[in-house]
């Protein structure tokens, strides 16, 4: 598979873009003068996608943002990308024009063995203990926070509801109790830092998103060098004192500079994506009530009262709200598409593609193909069966990746969830108004373009 014409070393910073001219013998269109096709993207990216297979097959030429790019769709394409054991997709130069300036060196955005020896040096800050205590931060601010939408009426806009709870939870499982009076100047911040990392202007010229967003990250970075010394003394079971205290093979600890550029990631991993998933198993269970009952009747079955937290012995007692779950990021995967730069010529499906080419899977076309997914835009929980993922095509599902780069935070993600639907579940019953139609902004996270009025009602 791979060519003998060109190579770069993978995560080299001169890893140039591929001329335009030497992708012309790939099918595709690259739409209007100057815009390419981004505008329709950017209006309907699973139209679009369904569209550019339509015309020229899984592997396409398009022009997005700027640059010719060829897009790989399928499992096939996307456990190519994922596992990637021959070392031809850098993540690094896929996504640094995105995330790179705000975001710099976050675990995602490393390759090859510099991720792998940072990956395991972060996973310390996953295992049971320190999960155990971010789940306890999870259980009271869910609790509180659902108290809080229970007193306060029947209607709400939900999506940016739970886009607030999911910043504060990060802040608290994250960063813990040391964080004090600076909560609220540092989730400013990283709310500005997160809505510039998606902004159509991408030089922080003055007064726009991208400027406010490098000036938190200015103000992120302060805040995490001066706390650095003390959480090394003090220790602690929040993210952030994990990381002070993560150490390479060799022994050496995490550079301060590593641990900022890590937390900075996993916070707005965390937020971000969190926020788009539960958003969605929320509408899919307020268009589907009978799924609220059936997830309620589990959540009994824990045997836990209302407003007790949920313990971590109890998460892997939950499997049909994780179905419910695996569902909704089905139907709306949180990262919808997944960038790369190729590193070296290689050939996909008869077709030569040179290093430095810009590439993607889409994770939201391959979640919605009908010979993988039948009645693909149904929502069915029970696609997610032990035997119905047994029996499915691998990489057909990919909402955190996979390979090397699946997501570390895969577990917390999981947990996060299902403690939410404890609580919210036990407490609230949520429906839509008669005639109600959601529409959705699909690119570059999911959200509800409305923000998602719902009904909320005591559970009976």
């Amino acid at each position: 598979m791979h060519g003998r014409a060109s190579s770069v070393v993978a995560g080299d910073s001169r890893l140039a873009k591929v001329k335009r001219a030497a992708l012309s013998h790939i099918p595709g269109d690259e739409g209007w003068p100057v815009v390419g096709r981004t505008l329709y993207t950017l209006a309907d990216p699973s139209r679009e996608v369904d569209n550019m297979v339509r015309r020229f097959g899984p592997v396409y030429r398009t022009r997005l943002f700027g640059e010719t790019s060829v897009a790989l769709i399928g499992p096939d394409a996307n456990e190519l990308m994922l596992t990637d054991q021959s070392k031809l997709f850098s993540s690094t130069h896929g996504w640094n024009s995105i995330l790179g300036r705000l975001f710099p060196r976050g675990l995602m955005l490393l390759d090859f063995e510099e991720h792998r020896l940072h990956r395991r040096a972060l996973s310390v800050a996953f295992k049971a203990a320190p999960m155990k205590s971010y789940l306890q931060n999870l259980n009271s601010g869910i609790a509180e926070r659902v108290a809080r939408w229970r007193s306060h009426g029947t209607e709400m806009l939900f999506y940016p509801a739970m886009k607030q709870l999911t910043l504060d939870l990060a802040a608290s499982s994250f960063l813990g109790a040391q964080i004090g009076t600076e909560a609220d100047k540092i989730t400013s911040a990283f709310v500005n830092m997160i809505a510039a990392a998606t902004s159509i202007i991408r030089r922080p010229l003055p007064f726009t998103q991208m400027a406010l967003g490098v000036s938190g990250r200015q103000a992120v970075v302060a805040y995490f060098h001066d706390q650095i010394p003390l959480r090394r003394a003090q220790g602690g079971q929040d993210l952030f004192s994990q990381l002070c205290q993560a150490t390479h093979d060799d022994g050496a600890l995490l550079s301060e500079q590593d641990i900022v550029d890590h937390l900075s990631f996993f916070m707005m991993a965390a937020h971000d994506t969190l926020t788009s998933s539960l958003t969605t198993f929320v509408y899919m269970l307020a268009v589907h009530p009978e799924w609220q009952i059936r997830l309620r009747d589990e959540i009994s079955s824990l045997g836990l009262r209302n407003g007790e937290p949920l313990p971590f012995e109890k998460l892997e007692a939950m499997p049909l709200t994780e179905m419910a779950l695996k569902e909704a990021m089905r139907l709306k995967p949180p990262v919808p598409s997944m960038p790369r730069r190729v590193t070296r010529d290689f050939r996909f499906r008869g077709y030569a593609i040179p290093a430095g080419t810009l590439t993607g899977i889409s994770a939201l076309y391959t979640h919605h193909m009908p010979e993988h997914w039948p009645n693909p835009e149904m929502f069915d929980p029970m696609r997610f069966t032990d035997h119905a993922q047994r029996t499915r095509r691998h990489f057909a599902y990919v909402p955190f990746g996979g390979g090397a780069h699946m997501c570390i935070g895969l577990r917390f993600a999981y947990m996060q969830a299902k403690c939410f639907a404890v609580h919210f579940l036990q407490n609230l019953a949520v429906s839509l108004k008669p005639g109600y139609n959601s529409t959705w902004q699909a690119w570059p996270i999911p959200k509800p373009k409305d923000g998602l009025p719902v009904v909320l009602r005591p559970a009976t």
